[in-house]
């Protein structure tokens, strides 16, 4: 009989805390899906993969192992996920520089063109903008350089079309990212209403419009020119509205279950809304019995194998099984997204890492020291009891190695 997988783990955090031994659970036989989606239009938010022995440090150009970050969304799509591209996820704004954000929305969107020439499987018959859609932002602007005002607006619409225009030209669906560099120009919502209202005036196809809250990046506060939750969402609203043709849909991430359910409420007929809550994602898709949110989140490029179990569930008309599904992830979601939620990226790149998605646990601007030995440890043990190590034994083996290097004998 084999052995089963069993790690030291630390009791505590204190030194001389000792250790305790942790069994893996057998793993989990998680099935794909044979056929596309239909009843929830779901966009995995996947991270990039770094040359393991590149120059991974703050500052350095991001160094990609274009092989593995492809493959890894060859993975999602397999079952039956699209994939959100350069976006948070991916550590825009925290480590992926604009260059490196290029070549990745023209490398994404060719391995979908391919993609989507099946015509059996889990992607028969979908789009490029069906199997990835891509962020357009301005952080190719230095923010230290952004005028307040008029000028600085000016600076953000432009730096918006720039990468509009990239991502059109790969093919994929344009997702409109939070601005830093609007947020600190702007005086006012009149400001966002103008830059929005002329980008969605010209892009060629419906896009995403994206919320992202200050817990995750704390430089986008008051955005939407306003300091509270109630006007910013009457702002987005308006325009909305006044372009619904123009608006595929809207990500919310504002942790906020309340709200958003509200909003959907409020949302013109065919504008979806993609939850971006990672706390509260499994009653967000189920929905309330009228409505229901489609999603576009960063917790399902590290559940994806449970996400396409519930998503087939839903497709089988069993919402009670799919429910169970997902709520038997929400405490891994709310570890690794918890605060500082900005972090949360470390934790997913983790466990890609234990899944054996990249041959080292290094992440781009040396993020991989974002989260703590504990708190990684925890992601281990939740990743575990919800079937998510999908070899229990080489996430065993790779965890003892860390462990080891980071003072916890083994």
């Amino acid at each position: 009989m084999a052995s089963v997988p069993s790690v030291a783990l630390p009791e505590g955090t204190s030194a001389g805390a000792g250790t305790r031994r942790y069994e893996l659970q057998p793993a989990t036989a998680w099935q794909k899906p044979t056929e596309p989606f239909t009843a929830r239009k779901v966009y995995a938010a996947a991270h990039v993969i770094p040359t393991a022995t590149g120059d991974n440090t703050p500052g350095a150009p991001a160094e990609l192992d274009w092989e593995r970050t492809l493959a890894f969304r060859h993975e999602l799509w397999s079952y039956g996920l699209g994939v959100a591209d350069a976006m948070d996820t991916a550590q825009r704004g925290m480590g992926l520089d604009w260059a490196a954000t290029q070549e990745l929305i023209r490398r994404v969107g060719a391995e979908a063109a391919a993609v989507a020439q099946a015509t059996t499987g889990a992607t028969a018959g979908l789009t490029v903008r069906d199997l990835v859609a891509c962020g357009a932002g301005t952080d190719q602007l230095d923010l230290a350089s952004v005028p307040s005002g008029a000028a600085g607006v000016r600076q953000a619409l432009e730096a918006y079309r720039e990468q509009i225009a990239v991502v059109e030209a790969a093919g994929p669906k344009v997702i409109l990212m939070a601005s830093r560099a609007l947020a600190k120009a702007a005086t006012g919502p009149a400001d966002y209403l103008g830059v929005y209202s002329t980008l969605l005036s010209e892009v060629r196809q419906p896009v995403v419009l994206h919320w992202l809250g200050e817990m995750f990046d704390p430089a986008l506060a008051g955005y939407w020119g306003s300091a509270g939750v109630a006007g910013a969402t009457e702002t987005f609203l308006e325009l909305i509205r006044a372009h619904a043709g123009r608006v595929d849909g809207v990500k919310v991430s504002l942790l906020d279950a309340a709200h958003e359910v509200s909003l959907r409420a409020a949302l013109p007929e065919g504008v979806r809304l993609y939850t971006g809550d990672d706390f509260n994602y499994p009653e967000l898709i189920d929905g309330d019995g009228e409505r229901h949110s489609d999603a576009l989140l960063g917790i399902f490029a590290a559940i994806y194998p449970a996400a396409s179990a519930a998503l087939q569930a839903y497709e089988a008309g069993d919402a009670v099984v799919a429910r169970k599904v997902l709520d038997s992830t929400r405490e891994l979601g709310l570890h690794i997204f918890g605060a500082p939620t900005s972090y949360y990226k470390t934790g997913i790149a983790f466990l890609s890492w234990l899944n054996g998605h990249q041959p080292g646990f290094q992440m781009v601007g040396g993020l991989h020291s974002g989260r703590s030995v504990p708190h990684l440890v925890r992601v281990f043990e939740l990743a575990d009891q919800t079937g998510l190590l999908l070899d229990p034994g080489l996430a065993a083996r790779r965890l003892a190695a860390f462990l080891e290097v980071n003072g916890v004998a083994q």
